[in-house]
């Protein structure tokens, strides 16, 4: 096996394996710390730490971003996840930039399998915030006003990422799987499909689109999500040339029968 890095590279890529070494994509676990399931999408060891095949990485990324694409597509929302520190600015970034929910604090269990009382919680949360803007909240003795303020900071903290969600997603996009166990669960639990960012040290197995990759790694997990995110944003305005070409379709029926 030669001990240098890929640099194979084509156009048809939605990223470059330029930009994937320069945002340190490549850099996986040390190998002490590997899944063994990772085995085929790893290039080679270097000084203890397990190097990503990033010609996989490029293949595997395009292939999640165009299901991202599809789904956007068919009106499904992708739901972004990432509560690690690193990840939490980009994750909201890039979501808000697709209009898309995402979780980017505590992940709260139940947020799929317990849907219904993750709206309750919503609803509440849309309470108070209305209690706040019409003046209610002023309106109560200091105290129980301090316990409400204190409510609705830490709903907006958890929920307001998925305040806009009115069902379960179409799909999930994850950072980092080990540390986002808990959603994955409830995603595999309801048959949702989940895209995700795969290091050397997690299983494969638990995920529906594969992107092998370093997702430690503020660069590696910004360029992932974006790409994600432009994804969805080509479903969407896919969606809606097509949702207007049918209106003028029927319109221009519409006109011919009338003469």
């Amino acid at each position: 096996m030669s001990n240098s890095l890929p640099t194979t590279d084509s156009s048809q890529y939605r990223v470059s394996i330029e930009d994937l070494l320069k945002a340190g994509t490549h850099f996986g676990h040390l190998t002490s710390r590997w899944n063994p399931k990772m085995r085929s999408y790893i290039f080679m060891q270097r000084n203890g730490i397990h190097i990503i095949d990033l010609l996989q990485t490029q293949k595997l990324l395009d292939q999640a971003a165009d299901a991202a694409t599809r789904f956007a597509r068919q009106g499904k929302s992708v739901l972004f996840v990432g509560t690690k520190k690193q990840a939490r600015q980009t994750v909201r970034e890039a979501a808000e930039s697709c209009d898309s929910p995402f979780v980017v604090e505590r992940w709260l269990g139940g947020t799929l399998t317990n849907f219904q009382t993750i709206r309750n919680s919503i609803r509440r949360m849309e309470g108070l915030a209305k209690m706040g803007k019409d003046g209610t909240l002023d309106q109560l003795k200091k105290k129980e006003r301090l316990m409400k303020s204190r409510e609705l900071d830490k709903l907006q903290r958890n929920l307001g990422g998925i305040a806009a969600m009115p069902r379960t997603p179409g799909c999930l996009f994850v950072v980092d799987i080990r540390r986002e166990r808990i959603a994955v669960n409830e995603a595999r639990k309801l048959g949702i499909p989940i895209i995700a960012m795969v290091d050397s040290n997690c299983d494969p197995d638990l995920v529906n689109y594969v992107i092998p990759c370093n997702d430690d790694a503020f660069k590696s997990i910004q360029i992932i999500t974006q790409t994600i995110a432009q994804a969805v944003n080509e479903g969407r305005k896919a969606a809606q040339i097509e949702s207007a070409n049918k209106k003028a379709e029927k319109e221009k029926l519409s006109e011919q029968k009338k003469g």
